[in-house]
């Protein structure tokens, strides 16, 4: 079984790098151009990882770039205000934070998203030229980046410009001694229109080089014309565990044992009253990796991630409350009936825990 191993002197569970924003989410539902007010939040794949595995007691760390501006201010103020560790986090004079405006729904990851009637978020990005856009493989020489048991990136970073590019390709650069590297696709077909012809094999080469890789079945499919989780896994034979993400119905895990073969673990999502989409594959990750640091078989891993998920799911923004660890694991010991029987919508990890334990016991 793969696991997170500890390294001598470390100081962080997981290393999170890569961009966060400003997120401005419409204060009433509706085109963005009919939107007369906006709530403010925080948006990004990395932070968002390692804000939710700080919450449910793993030291992580974020390390990124912000602008010398207010909303750097923000980003740091909150991102630290969920227990992590922002400390490397350079503050750039020059460029500014990121933001974005969104609405809610799916983003788009390809054709595919239009043809299949899927309510896609409208998404406008202001972070061209952004502090984050600047950071580069001289990070690679920092202890702070390998000073863990995991570091996780996305393939978002290695969008945003070429010297982010050339951070990427050293971090997953297979070497001796490093900890496990995990990767998380995440495919945006808005980010990549610049090099389009060249994304599906820089994105395969990075995942190629990393232990633990999370792809959307969606996204393989956009990306590399691959489809279905047997396919995934052809495409991608490298990782020591490759997780298929499958939406509604569930996630598939592909172990690499010892001898060469894999074990495929398949197991079903849950039931959930969808608030907003954004941010439940982060959440899925994070769930994911918490399980793998505790050691726990790839099933558990599965399921905990398919909880984190449904916190998310159950909230309008990127973060929100995960389930307590006892909640959380009660709830992975579930049954299968009893786990094809839950239903769960907001609030459910903050006041509903015991009504959770209730409703399970009675169906």
């Amino acid at each position: 079984m793969t696991t997170a191993t500890t390294p001598p002197h470390v100081t962080a569970d997981v290393v999170c790098l890569g961009e966060s924003m400003v997120t401005f989410l419409p204060a009433r539902p509706g085109r963005l151009a009919d939107v007369p007010s906006f709530d403010r939040a925080i948006g990004g794949a990395e932070s968002n990882v390692a804000c939710a595995l700080a919450a449910i007691g793993h030291p992580a760390r974020w390390i990124s770039r912000v602008g010398a501006d207010g909303f750097g201010d923000h980003l740091l103020e909150t991102v630290a205000g969920h227990g992590v560790d922002v400390s490397h986090v350079r503050r750039d004079p020059a460029r500014p934070t990121g933001i974005y405006f969104r609405t809610a729904g799916e983003r788009a990851t390809g054709a595919e998203a239009e043809a299949d009637g899927q309510q896609l978020a409208e998404v406008v990005y202001y972070r061209a030229g952004s502090a984050a856009s600047a950071l580069g493989p001289d990070l690679v020489a920092e202890r702070a980046l390998w000073d863990t048991r995991v570091v996780h990136v996305t393939g978002i970073t290695a969008a945003l410009s070429d010297s982010c590019l050339d951070l990427l390709t050293a971090i997953t650069e297979r070497r001796a001694g490093r900890p496990l590297v995990s990767f998380d696709l995440n495919y945006r077909v808005g980010l990549w229109k610049d090099r389009a012809d060249r994304a599906p094999g820089l994105l395969l080469g990075l995942a190629r080089g990393c232990d633990l890789v999370f792809v959307g079945e969606d996204e393989a499919a956009a990306a590399w014309d691959v489809h279905g989780p047997a396919a995934v896994r052809e495409a991608l034979p490298e990782p020591g565990v490759l997780v298929v993400k499958q939406g509604s119905e569930g996630a598939t895990v592909y172990e690499r044992q010892p001898d060469g073969t894999d074990t495929v673990t398949f197991a079903p999502a849950l039931t959930v009253d969808v608030a907003a989409p954004v941010g439940a594959g982060d959440a899925f990750a994070a769930g994911f990796l918490s399980a793998t640091l505790r050691g726990l078989p790839v099933f558990d891993r599965i399921r905990h991630g398919h909880l984190m998920a449904a916190a998310s799911l159950t909230v309008p923004g990127d973060l929100a409350t995960p389930p307590a660890r006892e909640l959380a694991d009660h709830l992975v010991a579930l049954t299968p009936e009893d786990w094809g029987t839950l239903r769960l919508g907001p609030g459910w990890t903050e006041s509903g825990a015991a009504e959770v334990r209730v409703e399970v016991s009675q169906t």
